[in-house]
């Protein structure tokens, strides 16, 4: 039995979808086939991360070669992606040393997030991968770890085909100016907020 909500939820929908159906127009412009696209995850909200592994997984499926690098994460990290990731096969590599505001070195932090970037350089340079995640990048930018006029170039010198996903709090401009797709993540609520402490399977 629907309740009188329900149901003037129901009748405003249906007749805003008809609306939408008839009037919908499809674009004659679009492009075709495979265009590497450069997709940012940025905000302050949760899934940022949780979204660029479902992209991973989607491309997996769709048998693109993928790969993912992570610039907080330490490289002995076993999380609940690491293990999926380790059963698909996919590789990945933590380059960081965990979370970087409790670091009590925050040069060699910085060196990680340098070395990180030469190594994650060098594979979008291979042309060997179809799509490559950049985990947590925004703040090796943010930092001035990593220079962006390099990253900039060799963004913009890449596979015209390679897709290539970043993710992080406050994205600078000129990597938002840049991205093709930008996901802005604004936390409504959180569970933390309520005494709940990270889950295994949700959090890590």
């Amino acid at each position: 039995m629907t309740d009188d909500a329900t149901q003037a939820r129901r009748e405003a929908a249906m007749r805003e979808l008809a609306e939408a159906r008839d009037s919908h127009q499809k674009r004659e412009d679009l492009s075709r086939g495979r265009r590497g696209l450069l997709i940012v995850n940025t905000g302050k909200g949760k899934g940022k991360t949780t979204a660029a592994l479902g992209l991973m997984l989607r491309a997996h499926g769709r048998g693109l070669k993928v790969r993912m690098f992570q610039f907080l994460k330490h490289e002995k990290a076993k999380f609940g992606e690491h293990r999926t990731l380790d059963l698909l096969g996919i590789p990945y590599e933590g380059l960081g040393d965990g979370f970087t505001w409790r670091s009590r070195d925050l040069e060699n932090s910085a060196s990680l997030a340098a070395h990180g970037w030469e190594l994650a350089k060098a594979a979008i340079e291979a042309g060997e991968y179809d799509l490559i995640v950049l985990d947590e990048f925004t703040y090796a930018l943010k930092y001035g770890w990593v220079p962006w006029p390099d990253v900039e170039a060799t963004l913009k010198a890449r596979d015209p085909r390679l897709h290539v996903v970043i993710t992080g709090r406050d994205a600078l401009p000129e990597l938002v100016a840049l991205a093709d797709t930008v996901s802005e993540i604004q936390p409504v609520k959180h569970a933390y907020e309520a005494g709940i402490g990270a889950q295994p399977g949700i959090e890590h």
